[in-house]
């Protein structure tokens, strides 16, 4: 068995799959990637295996192509940049742990996320949570901590904006193809992640976003962080998703206090109410509690 073997068994699971596919990742662990592939493809996996199977006879030369072009990486299990630690509490709750993740970008994973803080919040941000998120992604990034978030518009976008002018490299988690370019508005953004950090994604290139797919995305922000922190949100915004993944997975919660009359406060301050989140004004709030400096 090569490497070549390794990654083009993996590559074919990202294709063949619509993550979360808890069935397919435990059938992998049980019998390694190549074998399990093999299994598959002739049929002979179990049902629920085989139900999580969207696309058997997907190609993958392309895939391996641009890995051998040196333009995407993919990182696996195997691969010492994985980070196992966050990604077995996947397992552990039934969430599915990922089989792969296609990465722009030179950064390590591992490495990069043994302090890491998700940030999320809504799209609709307010000028106040957009100071605060950028705020709040400089001062992290300066106490060191890698600043997680979607890339998107509205918050996470602007703690990427602000993780940018720190040392600490950021990282982007997609719901779509590393290749592809969503929100277009952030291009330039995207692009600065990738260049100073890393994309990374479930989803082989060319994939388009879906709304299954941002919520699949939101467990790898919940698991990659050491806390996670909510800058405005509404009561059923993806981010408040992220926040009881995040709690479910013994991750400590954050939250960002807003004002009482604006729709974007609901969800972080309905967060406030369950006991799920801790309010926050700072950075070195969450730092200082996580034990990061």
């Amino acid at each position: 068995m090569t490497i070549t073997d390794l990654l083009a068994a993996r590559a074919f699971l990202l294709r063949a799959t619509e993550p979360p596919a808890p069935a397919v990742g435990a059938f992998v662990v049980a019998h390694g990637p190549v074998e399990a592939v093999k299994r598959i493809r002739s049929g002979a996996a179990p049902q629920a295996v085989l139900q999580e199977i969207c696309n058997p006879q997907s190609r993958i030369d392309d895939d391996l192509a641009a890995i051998d072009a040196g333009r995407f990486r993919l990182l696996t299990p195997d691969d010492p940049g994985w980070p196992h630690g966050a990604f077995h509490s996947l397992s552990e709750h039934g969430l599915g742990a990922p089989l792969g993740l296609w990465v722009r970008g030179n950064a390590g994973l591992a490495e990069s996320t043994r302090a890491a803080v998700s940030v999320v919040g809504s799209r609709a941000a307010t000028g106040y949570g957009e100071h605060v998120a950028k705020t709040l992604g400089m001062d992290l990034s300066r106490s060191g901590v890698t600043v997680l978030a979607s890339g998107a518009y509205g918050i996470d976008g602007h703690a990427h904006c602000g993780a940018l002018l720190g040392p600490t490299p950021p990282i982007a988690v997609l719901a779509c193809g590393v290749d592809v370019t969503y929100p277009l508005g952030h291009a330039r953004l995207l692009d600065s992640v990738a260049h100073n950090g890393l994309l990374i994604s479930e989803y082989p290139f060319g994939t388009r976003p879906t709304r299954p797919r941002f919520a699949a995305r939101g467990r790898l922000l919940a698991a990659l962080g050491v806390a996670t922190v909510v800058v405005e949100a509404g009561l059923r915004s993806g981010a408040v998703a992220v926040a009881y993944t995040a709690a479910a997975l013994g991750r400590r919660v954050y939250g960002v206090p807003s004002p009482i009359t604006s729709a974007t406060s609901t969800g972080v301050t309905d967060l406030f109410r369950a006991g799920v989140a801790t309010p926050i004004a700072a950075a070195d709030h969450i730092t200082h509690q996580e034990g990061i400096r």
